[in-house]
């Protein structure tokens, strides 16, 4: 089993720290497998309401 990545996972904490405000150590308690459903359900509301920041995880 590899680690994962400590880029990928500021990435992603900072993703979502962004646009829902979560704090540090709730973000840190998250699975990846979490942190990475709601990356991929905050691209969603940033398409659905026609946002146009660039999104690293957005995957469709």
């Amino acid at each position: 089993m590899r680690p994962y990545p400590v880029d990928e996972l500021y990435e992603e904490m900072a993703f979502i720290a962004y646009h829902f405000h979560w704090p540090r150590a709730e973000l840190m308690a998250l699975e990846h497998s979490e942190r990475r459903r709601w990356c991929e359900e905050i691209s969603q509301i940033n398409r659905q309401w026609g946002g146009t920041q660039s999104n690293p995880f957005d995957i469709a």
